[in-house]
Parts: structure tokens; C-alpha cells; sequence
């Protein structure tokens, strides 16, 4: 059969190489890909923007593809599964209406809220001085988030008041997000530890992935600007077999449940960002309709099963067949960025060391790259995500970064804490 994946990023690579992994599969296509998903065996890249929707599915129908991984968000937002549906066409992800849940965050609090999900008190504001006015009645820190689609960046965690004004102004006014940012929502800022949990659901089933944690912010401590993620390990600590459970029973089962009973069956990656409280009560962040980027990369690396089985499962409703497997080792991802990431940077740099890297417990995941007269350059802000597995935490982080630091580029930089988290409860548990 053949498979086509819609990106272009890390997330899709790596989607794109597991199912090329697959022996259901003959060819894989991602539209429109990077210089990594190039070189791929079984993969070809085809240059159709993620945008085009129509372009995508008459690609689809006219070249008999079986299946298509749809990556980003913003696809999903706008509707291409209705549309691939519509042509008849089997496409894993939710249709236009579920996928609100990502699409606005005034949705998807107010549908929290409905069923009684736990999440962070919040205010929606789209007028300016409504939202100032609030802000005397608030504790800080507090969060102020764009309403829509913001590449993972539209958060600000303001510490002051000054802070929550200038976001608000910022954000309200259109300047940082444009129309993203023309609603914003006010919330409380919860503290304790964030996971990801991320499902794949059938609109009633429910097979769980590997949970991950993400690192949001640019620079190490989780300090700086938020980003769209500079590195992510799998499996997170904090999620042992009775937290799996009970987020489980109280946020993914009631959201699957809930957005059945409001006729918005969800079909495709539920992605659920935690926060785990000091009370050990996890409360939900954010909804994201598809498989996060960089949790997708070690995830990937560790997932035993068959990616293409279960999307197909999924599909057809019959989730409920279908065994996720594992490696017990541990993949820790460390993303490379462009200088001046997350806020403007240069592309077109030349990439070296790429093919120094020989070991078979590490994998170089492409984002932003491009290829120029045979040469792998640089096209986006998240470049790489270098991707080791290891039988614990410390030794696949020690496998990335001695694998990132034969890669560069001019200007090129990542964080060197990925997966600190870890490795504190690691020699914790080392030392008693």
C-alpha cells in the first residue's frame, strides 16, 4: 500500500521513516517534505504546500494512496480531512470540528469547563481594556495566550502585571500573532511538572502512546521565550502506571466521551499537554489535534508496533484490536535551532557532519532543512532533532549530544539540559 504524509518538519519525518517501516507499506510520500525525508529509502518527497488541500487530494487519488498521516495543525484546523473524506480518500486525523480543540483555546477551555475537565482558571477577552481591567483582580504570575494557531509560541507567562499588559496590548493589537492573537485567553498559572500525553483515538477508542516531555522554553532551566520545542525524552518519569491511569479515567476518556455527545466524534492523535501538580492532580494545559513535535521523534524511536496498522485501525473503528508495543529503552531528542531562534533567523546555512554519525541507536530527524547544488542546508528555525535511545535516561542523552556536537552550522545552537527532569529522579533512585 502506499502512504502519504502531509509536513514538513521533524513530526513528519519521523512518521514518514515508521511507516516506511512498515511491511504493509511499498511507498511513502510527504508533501512536501525535507532534505531528510529526501534521502529516506521507500520515501519520496512531493512539492505540494501542506495548504493545498485540493493539490493534496487529487495527489492522493490520482496516485492510489491508501493513507494519509496528516501532520500539522494547521491543515487539520481548516478541514483537509473533511475534504480528503469528501474524495472518498482514508485520511488519520480529526475532521474541522473536533480539531477546535487546538484551533482556539477559547473553545477548548469552554469545552473543559462543560465537562468538568480539570484545567486552569481562565478569562477570554477580545476587547483591550476589558482584559486590562481583569488583571486587577488576578494573582501573578499569570498566562496570557493567543487564542489560535501560534506555532507553539503564542504563550507568555507574565510574572508582572506590566508584563500581562504589554502581552495583551501585543497580542490584542495584532502585532505578534496577527489574527491568532485578535481573541486572547487570561488564565492561572498552574505549577508542578508538564507531560504529554498523546492517544490515538477512533471517535470511541482509545490506544495510548508512550508519554514524553517536552522542553518549551529557548534556553536551559526552562528559562527564556517559548518555542516550539528544543527537546523531549520518552518515557516521563512523572507518569507511572497510576498517573497513566488517572489521566486516562479523568481528562482523555472524558474529552473522547464528550466531544461524542456534542456530535464531534474525534478520529486521529490526541495530544493532551499536563500539568501535574505538587498535589499530584494532573490538569490539562492545552489540547493539541495532532503528534507533537519533538515528542513524535522519540516516541517514534521507541514504538515496537506498527504505526501504519494502528492508523488504519483507527479508520475503520476498530481501535480496540490493537496493542501498542514499546522499547524499554529510553529516546531523548535534542533539537538544533538556527541562530536567533525562536524570533528572526538566516537560512540557507550548509549543514556538515551529518554523515559522520554511525552509530544505530541514533537517528537525525530533518525539520527545517533543504537541499542546495547536493548540499543539506538550513530552511527553518528547528533544523534537527538528534534522537538517541539508550537504557536510561543519562546514556541517551549522553548518545545525542555526543552525536549534536559533530553536526553544525554557522550560528548553530541547542539547549544542554534536555531531559534534566530525568535525570534528577534517576540519581535520586540511584542514591536510595
Amino acid at each position: 500500500m502506499k502512504v502519504l504524509v502531509i509536513g514538513s518538519g521533524g513530526r513528519e519525518h519521523a512518521l514518514a521513516w515508521k511507516a516506511a517501516a512498515s511491511p504493509l507499506v511499498s511507498e511513502v510520500f510527504v508533501a512536501p517534505g525535507n532534505a531528510g525525508t529526501r534521502s529516506e529509502p521507500r520515501v519520496s518527497n512531493v512539492n505540494i504546500s501542506v495548504n493545498d488541500g485540493e493539490g493534496l487530494a487529487r495527489f492522493a487519488a490520482g496516485n492510489h494512496i491508501d493513507l494519509t498521516i496528516v501532520g500539522p495543525e494547521g491543515p487539520l484546523v481548516a478541514g483537509i480531512v473533511d475534504l480528503f473524506q469528501s474524495h472518498g480518500l482514508a485520511c488519520f486525523g480529526p475532521r474541522c470540528a473536533p480539531a477546535k480543540l487546538e484551533g482556539s483555546k477559547t473553545f477548548s477551555k469552554e469545552f473543559l469547563l462543560r465537562h468538568q475537565i480539570p484545567t486552569a482558571a481562565f478569562r477570554s477577552f477580545t476587547e483591550q481594556d476589558e482584559a486590562l481591567q481583569y488583571l486587577d483582580e488576578v494573582d501573578f504570575p499569570i498566562v496570557v495566550k493567543a487564542d489560535g494557531l501560534a506555532a507553539g509560541k503564542g504563550v507568555i507567562i507574565a510574572g508582572t502585571k506590566n508584563v500581562a499588559v504589554d502581552a495583551i496590548k501585543d497580542m490584542l493589537s495584532g502585532n505578534s500573532f496577527g489574527e491568532a492573537g485578535r481573541q486572547v485567553v487570561v488564565e492561572e498559572f498552574l505549577d508542578g511538572e508538564e507531560a504529554s500525553f498523546i492517544c490515538m483515538v477512533d471517535g470511541q477508542n482509545i490506544l495510548p502512546m508512550a508519554s514524553s516531555q517536552d522542553h518549551k522554553a529557548a534556553y536551559n532551566g526552562d528559562t527564556g521565550p517559548n518555542t516550539g520545542g528544543m527537546g523531549a525524552y520518552s518515557p516521563a518519569p512523572i507518569v507511572d502506571e497510576a498517573m497513566h491511569a488517572r489521566i486516562l479515567e479523568t481528562i482523555i476518556r472524558p474529552t473522547v466521551d464528550g466531544l461524542g455527545e456534542e456530535n464531534m466524534p474525534y478520529t486521529g492523535f490526541l495530544y493532551a499537554g499536563v500539568m501535574i501538580g505538587l498535589d499530584g492532580t494532573p490538569r490539562v494545559l492545552e489540547y493539541n489535534c495532532r503528534f507533537g513535535d519533538p515528542e513524535t521523534q522519540p516516541i517514534m524511536m521507541r514504538l515496537e508496533s506498527d504505526l501504519v496498522e494502528h492508523c488504519l485501525a483507527a479508520i475503520n473503528g476498530t481501535l480496540h484490536s490493537q496493542t501498542a508495543s514499546w522499547s524499554s529503552k529510553v529516546a531523548l531528542g535534542i533539537v538544533m535551532a538556527a541562530e536567533g531562534y525562536p524570533e528572526s533567523y538566516h537560512s540557507g546555512h550548509r549543514i556538515s557532519g551529518l554523515f559522520e554519525i554511525d552509530d544505530a541507536d541514533v537517528k537525525v530527524f530533518h525539520a527545517g532543512t533543504d537541499e542546495n547544488d547536493g548540499d543539506t542546508v538550513t530552511s527553518g528555525g528547528r533544523v534537527l532533532c538528534v534522537t538517541a535511545l539508550g537504557p536510561d535516561v543519562q546514556q541517551s542523552r549522553d548518545k545525542a549530544y555526543h552525536a549534536a556536537k559533530s553536526i553544525s552550522w554557522q550560528g548553530s545552537w541547542y539547549r544542554d539540559d534536555i531531559g534534566y527532569r530525568a535525570i534528577e529522579r534517576l540519581k535520586e533512585q540511584q542514591q536510595t
